[in-house]
């Protein structure tokens, strides 16, 4: 714990300081219920089955939400995998869309195309052609996917013509504009090459052990695979433009990636968190190339140096300077790592001081995200848990295979309180999950969850309870710059504290958030500014907007429709 003094360590350790596991949480934050089956949500993930032999039946999949036939209620969609056996026939079908008719979600799959079968792991969106209508990418054990969102109901796979069917093992995606043309780009995190005929089957050797008992091998005895940028050429085909740009060196793990502004200067850089090596952060050089540092910007490994396991990634201004933090969730034993933005792209890892450290020792984090889940204008954080090992069940650890999650409330002045074990919080409940992905499927002002349970059903989580406080939602339509305004920095002035946001597309862990920009507003009965700053680099100011609404803004023209 270099740089920290043995009080502040004896804080950090200690239950009460931290929101530990046992503390009753706040009466007055939300709580969750988990309204999946009683809504329609009933997919039976595939992700190889018990026991886990092999790393590719442990990582799981994501989920998005969506908004795919433009009607104004989010849609969800959920990946699947598959097992060894049925793989080598094809596969599982690869996603599961449902679809949003404002009181449940309706299996539209097959009316939709959404057809491949194989591996799939994982989802990112955004209209990459700028007709207006919201496209989907699979990631896959296998070739990826890329569906074209052809009259918002019907999806036609156009990967091989757009050149983006990446046959290795993918895991996080993402879509983010980096040259600024006004066509969004694709950002492809890749894992390891994996191969079962010469690949060691769990037992078979020695060294693949965990606590002791015989688990599957990786990734550190697995060959690393590279990840890949796609530069959109604008007529709907991609070029691989992964070693001119400079990203992807190296042949590591990786698994969380998201485009985001780390310095403020207009550009998307790229963040991409690698498991049991370090993570990555390329500065957009403003010329069609990145540099990589991770290193010097203090994001590749935590305050004492060690290397971590990155598994999800979550990015927001949870201090309110105006600047992106990144969040990390990581391997059982370790904790999730808070890197606070000080600026000029230098972090500063925070998780002891902020309250987040003690209790995630005993979990294993994948999906996350910072939302505010109670309205109050601070961004809180959400953890979807689960080990990768089955035998840890076995095993007299203090660890189990299925987790309750995690969500940290924001107390303000950088500090967090856990906050998941409340009466009838259905998210206290042990799962096996993996992904996870943040809208407001019900549009009722807070923001809700769905997370993915690998070899189980689905989670969806309604917010019973952020709608207390007041609310404004945006959703930008770019006209110079990309469609889904995808890189749009959005802040807004109310109750006298400014807030700031980011159009994003992927992100958590092998998922997908609802690209609508939600602001908790407190007790705030206005907003009293708002200032866009497009992708495009042109700007834009809005005044005095009303409270619990979304609004549409369109690039140049202002807000073009309001809502309740």
């Amino acid at each position: 714990m270099r740089g920290i003094g043995p009080l502040l360590l004896a804080l950090w350790l200690s239950p009460s300081a931290t929101g530990g596991q046992d503390r009753p949480a706040a009466a007055d934050f939300p709580v969750f219920a988990n309204v999946a089956e009683t809504l329609g949500v009933t997919l039976e993930n595939v992700a190889g089955g018990v026991p886990k032999d092999y790393i590719v039946q442990s990582l799981g999949n994501g989920a998005a939400f969506l908004d795919h036939d433009e009607d104004g209620d989010v849609d969800l969609l959920i990946v699947n995998g598959s097992t060894m056996e049925d793989y080598s026939g094809g596969g599982h079908p690869m996603a599961a869309l449902y679809e949003n008719d404002g009181e449940r979600f309706r299996d539209v799959t097959a009316d939709a195309g959404i057809d491949a079968r194989g591996w799939g792991v994982g989802v990112c969106a955004a209209d990459y052609d700028n007709d207006g209508r919201t496209d989907v990418y699979l990631t896959a054990y296998g070739a990826n996917v890329l569906y074209r969102n052809d009259a918002g109901s019907a999806f036609t796979d156009v990967t091989g013509t757009a050149g983006v069917g990446d046959p290795r093992w993918s895991t996080n995606c993402a879509f983010g504009d980096y040259d600024r043309d006004g066509h969004v780009d694709l950002y492809v995190a890749n894992y390891v090459e994996f191969d079962p005929e010469t690949i060691p089957r769990r037992g078979e050797i020695e060294r693949c052990r965990y606590m002791g008992a015989p688990v599957f091998c990786g990734p550190l005895d697995l060959p690393g695979a590279r990840d890949t940028l796609y530069r959109n050429n604008g007529d709907g085909t991609f070029t691989d433009v992964t070693a001119e740009a400079g990203v992807g060196d190296g042949l590591l793990y990786g698994l969380g990636t998201v485009f985001g502004d780390f310095d403020n200067d207009g550009w998307p850089d790229i963040y991409v968190a690698n498991d049991a090596v370090p993570n990555f952060l390329f500065r957009n050089n403003r010329d069609g190339t990145f540099l990589e540092t991770g290193l010097i910007s203090g994001t590749a490994m935590n305050e004492e140096g060690a290397v971590q396991s990155g598994m999800g990634v979550g990015i927001g201004d949870y201090d309110g300077d105006g600047d992106f933090d990144i969040f990390v969730t990581n391997f059982a034993r370790d904790t999730n790592t808070l890197y606070r933005n000080e600026g000029n792209l230098s972090f500063r890892d925070v998780t002891p001081l902020s309250g987040m450290g003690a209790v995630s020792r005993r979990y294993l984090g994948w999906g996350t995200g910072f939302a505010d889940l109670d309205n109050d204008g601070r961004l809180d954080v959400f953890v979807a848990n689960g080990h990768v090992y089955p035998e840890v069940d076995g095993a007299d650890i203090g660890q189990t295979y299925a987790q309750r999650k995690e969500v940290y409330r924001n107390l303000g002045g950088g500090r967090f309180e856990e906050q998941a074990l409340q009466p009838g919080d259905d998210l206290a409940a042990p799962q096996p999950a993996r992904g996870a992905a943040f809208g407001d499927y019900d549009n009722d002002g807070d923001i809700d969850v769905v997370a993915v349970n690998i070899d189980a059903p689905p989670n969806l989580y309604r917010n019973d309870g952020g709608h207390g406080n007041n609310w404004i939602a945006f959703r930008l339509e770019g006209v110079e710059s990309n469609r889904d305004a995808i890189g749009a920095r959005v802040e807004v002035d109310a109750g006298g504290a400014t807030q700031v946001r980011e159009v994003r597309s992927g992100g958590s862990y092998l998922s997908h958030n609802d690209m609508r920009i939600h602001f908790g507003l407190g007790a705030a009965r206005q907003v009293d500014a708002v200032r866009i700053r497009w992708p495009s680099g042109g700007s834009e100011a809005l005044t005095t907007l009303g409270v619990n609404r979304f609004v549409t803004v369109r690039e140049g023209r202002g807000v073009v429709e309001t809502g309740p």
